[in-house]
């Protein structure tokens, strides 16, 4: 409703801030993200730019789907994602519980167990490529500590496609675990302890406390931890480059990066805009499936009463 004047009332204004506020947001999603995302569904549908003559086709994903190395990519993705993503999570929720118990000296190894988080993907596959080198500084070290004889060499990076991806677990696992551990122990922080000191009081060991109040009060905070963590290793394709150099361990990026770098062959182009469809469903439906198993849908207890 208007005054007199025309101008809006108080309490239009009111209603209006909101939506002022999230406006630039909304454009820069719009032009930055829901821009190219229509382009890219629209040209993988495409045989060639409108302009130069192009028709709706299907061949771009039927070359896709008929192509080996997509399976092989597929394949190395979900195991990496599987592992990593498992054993990262155990390992971060143990190193927060521990951060936790603020014994002397947590501060410190808080800040050393953060270094790794703060290195670039780039940085982190050229430090460990020189390090998995078979004269690289890991077996020099394991020489000078006495675990290798001079004469002997560990070939880290010479190993089948399993010890390849277990490889890259490894390496993943020393940058990406301190991202999900300071996720995990900021929400152990929020949490009261009048909680834990009712459990004990009732009989309950670390164990129980920690498998019937500490994780289901932490619910929303692992979700969103292993959410995070889930879409990431999907995406993961650098450290793989870096170490192992292109088509050596197929991962889903990594082909996106092959095929869409080829401009100067169409073909090529169009296949890696279908890929880049695939794996952006792939990634909504991964993330709707856990949150749909790990009850995010469900109705909070007590609602509607």
């Amino acid at each position: 409703m208007t005054n007199r004047t025309g101008s809006l009332s108080r309490e239009q204004k009111r209603r209006i801030i909101p939506y002022l506020l999230i406006a630039p947001v909304i454009i820069y999603y719009a032009v930055f993200w829901l821009f190219p995302v229509i382009q890219a569904v629209s040209g993988s549908f495409l045989s060639a730019p409108l302009a130069q003559g192009g028709k709706v086709t299907l061949s771009n994903y039927g070359k896709l789907f008929t192509d080996p190395v997509f399976y092989q990519a597929l394949f190395n993705t979900a195991f990496i994602v599987l592992i990593s993503v498992s054993l990262e999570f155990v390992l971060a929720f143990g190193l927060a519980l521990l951060i936790n118990m603020k014994f002397r000296g947590s501060g410190l190894f808080l800040f050393i167990a953060l270094i790794p988080m703060a290195l670039p993907a780039v940085a982190v596959g050229a430090m460990w490529n020189s390090g998995l080198a078979t004269y690289g500084w890991l077996n020099s070290f394991l020489i000078r500590i006495g675990l290798l004889e001079a004469s002997e060499k560990i070939l880290f990076l010479a190993g089948n496609n399993i010890s390849r991806m277990i490889l890259v677990i490894i390496v993943d696992a020393w940058q990406v675990i301190p991202f999900m551990m300071v996720i995990l122990l900021s929400g152990m922080q929020g949490l009261k302890p009048e909680m834990f000191e009712a459990g004990y009081v009732f009989g309950g060991n670390r164990l129980q406390v920690l498998r019937k109040i500490t994780i289901p009060m932490m619910k929303s905070t692992i979700t969103t931890a292993m959410i995070l963590r889930i879409i990431a290793a999907i995406q993961i394709w650098l450290i793989i480059v870096m170490i192992f150099g292109f088509n050596r361990l197929p991962v889903l990026l990594e082909q996106i990066v092959l095929n869409v770098d080829q401009l100067v062959a169409e073909e090529f182009f169009r296949k890696g805009m279908a890929l880049s469809v695939v794996v952006a469903i792939i990634v909504s439906g991964v993330s709707f499936l856990y949150l749909k198993v790990s009850g995010a849908f469900d109705e909070p207890a007590g609602k509607g009463i």
